[in-house]
Parts: structure tokens; sequence; C-alpha cells
């Protein structure tokens, strides 16, 4: 291709198109992208990388690298919100609802359909379900081990992880979680909060490279609509006693308090609907093994929570609450990013907060996802191959989720 022709491709990709005709494409992009991009958060960046940035030329690497290094730094899906803040850039707040309701819905369809399929045929026992759990073993185990090697990999904060895994499993309650939350940010201002001289250097010097068609009191009254919502949802559960404002309540507190990327809201949704029996046990892993299995983001694991405890209006109120805080969040914070990526005090904070995080999935890997699916020496021989060929032959997801139900049912057979 000569360099004329890559020039005219070039101002193709950036001619501006009609409001209705660039939503369009928004969803048509993001539906794509929830179809096909399989292997978690880490994986869904650089799907979007390529989708976004070098085909079609969205934004550039440099405010692609922005955009990602903010949603790392926010609680809440990180790939997810890396999809609302492209198409927020690309298209405002409906850009942002479409690229995330594409990115989601083939996902939310697909496990939605996953707890009928439970509902409507008695699976207790089954040797294929019991295989789901010990594949979750083997995924939960990964996660533990990628997070911990980048968010704790000194001494210091693998300190602070062990304390809050030790923490969260001897007070097993949501707000002993939001405790070593506080306490976790505590630490990383006390032990990371003196800036260094680069430190310095980069607050004087970086100028975000992040344009967005939002103004400051839009995004500030998202901000407050965030913080709004997480103080009085608790007060509206107190009075409306009903499964669906459970739902609400406990999926929004969730997804407003993951940081580190997908895997860490299962110890949170596991506070908020095992000890109330809102699912059982078996039916919480069965559904989070299977949510690997499957394309877009692991948040839709709400959805199957909410329908088998809720029904359709359970799903559907689930998936909503566990992505919004998030959406306010990424919609909140981008036009103010130029300001928050400068706060080394910001930065020692999310030190903290990401080592505790590697503890509170570590406790989640223990209780329940080792407890209740490793109950033989059979059970731990399978979990073992499957997290070999996870970490060391990069085996997909899915394949390893798989390779679990078949080898449960072997297992039942003996």
């Amino acid at each position: 291709m000569d360099e004329s022709s890559s020039s005219d491709q070039q101002t193709e990709r950036q001619r501006p198109l009609p409001t209705s005709s660039r939503w369009l494409e928004i969803f048509w992009v993001s539906t794509k992208l929830g179809l096909t991009s399989f292997g978690g958060p880490i994986a869904h960046l650089g799907y979007f990388r390529e989708e976004y940035v070098k085909r079609r030329g969205w934004l550039d690497e440099r405010s692609y690298a922005e955009l990602v290094a903010l949603c790392q730094f926010l609680p809440g899906p990180a790939s997810s919100q890396v999809g609302m803040g492209i198409g927020l850039m690309r298209g405002g707040l409906i850009g942002s609802l479409l690229a995330w309701l594409g990115f989601t819905l083939p996902s939310v369809i697909v496990m939605i359909a996953f707890a009928v399929i439970l509902q409507n045929f008695d699976a207790t026992g089954a040797g294929w379900i019991h295989g789901l759990k010990i594949a979750a073993v083997a995924v939960v185990a990964q996660a533990v081990t990628g997070m911990g090697r980048s968010l704790a990999p000194d001494r210091t904060r693998a300190a602070i992880a062990a304390l809050a895994a030790c923490v969260v499993l001897l007070a097993s309650t949501v707000f002993i979680q939001i405790a070593v939350m506080i306490a976790a940010a505590c630490a990383g201002i006390l032990l990371y909060g003196r800036p260094s001289a680069a430190d310095m250097k980069a607050y004087h010097e970086s100028n975000t490279g992040i344009s967005v068609p939002v103004g400051r009191q839009t995004a500030a009254a998202c901000l407050i609509l965030f913080f709004g919502l997480f103080a009085l949802l608790p007060l509206l559960r107190y009075f409306v006693h009903h499964p669906v404002m459970q739902v609400l309540d406990g999926f929004y507190r969730s997804g407003a308090l993951v940081f580190g990327g997908g895997h860490v809201v299962l110890p949170l949704l596991q506070r908020e609907v095992l000890p109330t029996g809102f699912v059982s046990e078996a039916d919480f892993l069965s559904g989070y093994a299977a949510a690997q299995a499957v394309p877009g983001p692991l948040f839709t694991f709400s959805a199957y929570l909410g329908m088998v405890g809720a029904g359709w209006i359970g799903a559907l109120v689930g998936t909503i609450a566990i992505f919004l805080p998030g959406f306010l969040l990424i919609v909140g914070t981008l036009p103010f990013w130029s300001i928050i990526s400068r706060s080394p005090a910001i930065r020692a904070v999310m030190t903290g907060v990401n080592a505790a995080v590697v503890g509170m999935l570590l406790a989640a890997l223990y209780d329940p996802v080792w407890t209740s699916a490793i109950g033989s020496s059979a059970d731990f021989a399978l979990a073992a191959i499957l997290f070999v060929l996870l970490m060391f032959w990069k085996f997909p997801a899915w394949v390893i989720v798989a390779i679990g139900a078949a080898g449960g049912e072997l297992l039942s057979l003996f």
C-alpha cells in the first residue's frame, strides 16, 4: 500500500459522521467486541487497542494509555470503563451508554440462559457442576498469583495483603471489607505518601491528552450521584425488604468497591448473596465458573445471580446496579483527569488499596472457592492440572472451564 492510499484511509477514518451514525457505529463495534473478547480484562484492553486505536483511529496511543491508567485507578470493571470512556469521547453520554450496552449484552444473555437452565433442570450433585467449582479454584488462584506479582511485589505490600486476608476471613462482613480498604488507604499514605523528585517533576510537566465532550458540572453531578447512592441505598434497603432492593443495594456497593480487576468482585458479591441465602453456594460457584467461559466483562456474573435469586427483574437490576458506579465514575472523573493523574497522594492511596484487594481475593480463594470445591485428593489433582494449564500453558479460561466440567463428570463415575 502506497503512502497516498494510507493517507486516504486515515482521512476516511477521521471524517466526522452525523451523530446518529456515530452512535450506531459505536454500538455495532462494541457489540462485535462483546461477542469476541475472550480472556479477561487484560485481553479486553488488547482487543480495544487493536480496534479503537489501530484500526479505527478514534483516539491516539497516548490518549488510550491515559484512559487505561485512569480506569485502572478507579474502582469498577476496568475494561468496561475503558469502553465507556471511548464511547464518551466519541459520542458523548449516549455514546458511552451504547458502548457499555454493546460490550455487555452478549454475555448477559448467555449468563441469564445458564441460570434458566440450572433452575429448570435439577443439577444438584451433577459431576459437571462440581467440575465447574474446581475450575473456579484454578481461575481464582491464577488471578491471585498475577495480581500479587503486580500489586504486592515487595514485602511491605505483601504484608498488607496478608493482613487484609486474615481480617476478612476472621470477620466476614461487608463493613469489615470497607474498613480494610480504608485502613489500606491510610497505610498507603503513611508508607508511600512522600513524593519523590521524579513524582514532583511529573506533577509539573504532565499534560493529559484526553478530551471529552462533557463539562465539569455534569462530571461533578455524576460524582455526587455516585456517593449519594452509595450512602442512601443501604438506608432504603433497611426500610424496603424486597429481594430486588437487596440486589440494587448489594450489587451497587460491590461495583463501587472493586479495585484491581474483575475477579475482585467475587468476595464482594459472595458477602452480599451467600449469608442471606439469596443464592446457594453451589449455584454461586457454578455461575462464577461459567462466567469464565463467555466473552465480555466478568461483571455479567451479576445477571446470573440476579436471575437465580430474583428472576428477570433481578437480572436486569443486578446488571445495571453493578455497572452503574463504574459509569458514574468514568463520566465524573475524565474531565478532571489532568488533576487526578498528577497527585502523588492519590497514587499512594491506590498503592495501599491495591495491595489490600490482593488479600481480599486470597481470602475468597480459600472461602468459599476452595472449601466448597476441594473435598478429596482427586479434586485437588484436577485443580492442580487446570491451574498449570491456565498459568503456564496459557490455555484460555473457557477451555479450562470446559476441561473442568468434563473432569468433574469423569470423577463422578468413580
